[in-house]
């Protein structure tokens, strides 16, 4: 592992903890500067391909789905750390799914019950945009819905 700050390939680990999603967190020493920094590691599983509503087929992309959920918490006191926790459990899901296709409707299916959780504001507007909320009447009954539990 190279030092991000002065390149020397020596470096050594002083500490590894294991995070909530399965990765790897080591901290590390370099030999030459004697900064410390941190590397994070984890297992590269099989994504499935997504299955769009048209038929057409995308390799998963977790930056895609990093992006929409952060413009959907826009503004929100909604931590980086809680959206990129969000996106890697969807992230597992749909590699323990065990299946070679999902379609897009269970990834927006966990995105909406994983911001549902999350922030309710940012449900709304994800919402909006994925359940087709194409009139005040339908977004009220979303809200109603909400008010309810």
């Amino acid at each position: 592992m190279r030092c991000p700050y002065c390149n020397n390939s020596r470096t050594r680990v002083i500490d590894t903890t294991q995070d909530a999603r399965g990765g790897t967190r080591r901290r590390r020493l370099c030999e030459g500067c004697k900064e410390r920094f941190s590397t994070y590691e984890r297992s590269i599983m099989a994504s499935p391909l997504i299955v769009k509503q048209d038929g057409s087929r995308e390799e998963f992309d977790r930056n895609k789905l990093l992006d929409g959920i952060r413009i959907a918490c826009v503004k929100r006191p909604v931590s980086a750390n809680d959206i990129d926790r969000l996106v890697g459990e969807i992230e597992n899901r749909l590699q323990s799914l065990g299946r070679s296709e999902v379609s897009s409707r269970v990834v927006g299916d966990m995105v909406i019950a994983g911001l549902k959780q999350l922030d309710q504001i940012a449900y709304i507007r994800y919402a909006i945009v994925y359940l087709r909320l194409d009139d005040l009447m339908a977004l009220r009954r979303e809200i109603d819905r909400l008010l309810e539990v």
